[in-house]
């Protein structure tokens, strides 16, 4: 089996929200296929994944550095024991091969795009939906083959605040979406309150409702948020600091009693395990939100999920970033606390297939071999434009 083309287009995403530090209507996704040389059903099987939501596409890195490395390479150097699949840690070695440690950015990225796409071709190659093909590669013994799952929406948008949110989660309750997460720090202080307030008519109870600040915040702004916030009961309080100021995010800790939420913006194992060692996180309540996606794929993400063991955090602990299909699979073949959705924004990725419905605060993937994505309806003309 051997490569026979790599591919990538660059597809922005829909729609014009902000939180409160960036307005989306700019940002793009690199999607990523892998083409191969096994033919079924007279097409060739080919694995397809991107790297996340809300960030910007790695076209030229891929172009340039990566694609070359993997073509460069033996075929049979990239194949697992068997000779029928491709070794998704073979490929992020030789995709990795003349680059130093640290400094992360986009290539992070670029490299997870990649490897998500080994992963899902593997998949297709068993003829199974991806989550079967994770747990297996992994070792896990799954319980269930549903997770639980909140909706991620509550940007700013123009017009009335209050009216228009509590609109968007009413659409997302009728969905089948039990608990929920929205944006803050983009206005005051005072109507960010009269925001939550309007919010939790909605869910009902702060145990249903989580805010996230997208690391807006001073440690003395945080700290008046955190006050105003605590009486709420709030499901998480996340990023309220730079996530890489650790300290920071210690000192909000100590300020605040409920749950916190970070780790959506931490690429590597050394960065979390950092934040084990020095942001004071609680393994009884935090969560921690990397994403596979935005950490150079599931090699990486199995050495962050190394780190957390050998720090006494319990893999109930992870909630990924992303609200989008892969990493609904990961999330259910890792056995992971569960995943968040974007039902109503960040098209065409964000938000599942038809077949995964919502119910009693729980999801599951469909039956589609892979991560499903050709079942997307939205994203059939950026596949169609990627397969062409």
């Amino acid at each position: 089996m051997i490569i026979k083309e790599l591919r990538e287009v660059t597809v922005p995403l829909r729609g014009n929200i902000s939180n409160a530090l960036v307005n989306f209507s700019e940002h793009t996704v690199s999607l990523v296929a892998v083409v191969t040389d096994v033919v079924r059903n007279g097409r060739p099987v080919t694995g397809i994944a991107f790297d996340s939501i809300g960030r910007y596409a790695q076209g030229g890195l891929l172009r340039e550095r990566f694609f070359p490395r993997l073509l460069a390479a033996r075929p049979e150097s990239l194949l697992d024991e068997s000779g029928r699949r491709f070794d998704p840690a073979k490929v992020h070695a030789c995709a990795m091969r003349n680059e130093k440690p640290g400094g992360h950015g986009d290539r992070a990225a670029a490299v997870a795009a990649l490897e998500l796409a080994f992963w899902d071709l593997n998949a297709k190659l068993d003829d199974e939906p991806a989550f079967q093909t994770i747990s297996r590669a992994h070792g896990v013994s799954r319980v269930r083959d549903d997770v639980d799952v909140y909706a991620a929406g509550g940007y700013y948008y123009p017009g009335d605040p209050c009216a228009i949110l509590r609109d968007e989660l009413l659409r997302y309750r009728d969905m089948g979406f039990s608990a929920f997460k929205m944006k803050i720090g983009g206005a005051d202080l005072a109507a960010d309150v009269a925001r939550v307030e309007a919010a939790l008519e909605v869910a009902g109870d702060g145990s249903r409702l989580a805010v996230d600040a997208n690391g807006r915040f001073s440690v003395d702004e945080a700290a008046a948020y955190a006050k105003a916030m605590a009486p709420f009961g709030l499901r998480w309080f996340e990023e309220a600091c730079d996530p890489l100021d650790f300290d920071a995010n210690r000192r909000f800790i100590e300020g605040y009693p409920g749950a916190v939420a970070t780790g959506e913006n931490l690429f590597s194992a050394a960065d979390v395990r950092n934040l084990l060692r020095f942001g004071g996180m609680r393994a009884d309540r935090d969560i921690f939100q990397m994403d596979a996606g935005l950490s150079y794929g599931l090699t990486e993400y199995g050495r962050i999920l190394a780190e957390m063991d050998a720090h006494g955090y319990r893999r109930a602990r992870l909630y990924p970033h992303g609200g989008h299909l892969i990493n609904l699979h990961i999330a259910v073949g890792l056995q992971l606390g569960g995943c968040e959705a974007y039902p109503g924004v960040f098209q065409p990725f964000g938000g599942y297939c038809d077949e995964c419905v919502a119910g009693d605060g729980r999801i599951a993937p469909s039956s589609a071999p892979g991560f499903g994505l050709e079942r997307k309806p939205e994203l059939r003309e950026a596949i169609g434009r990627l397969l062409a």
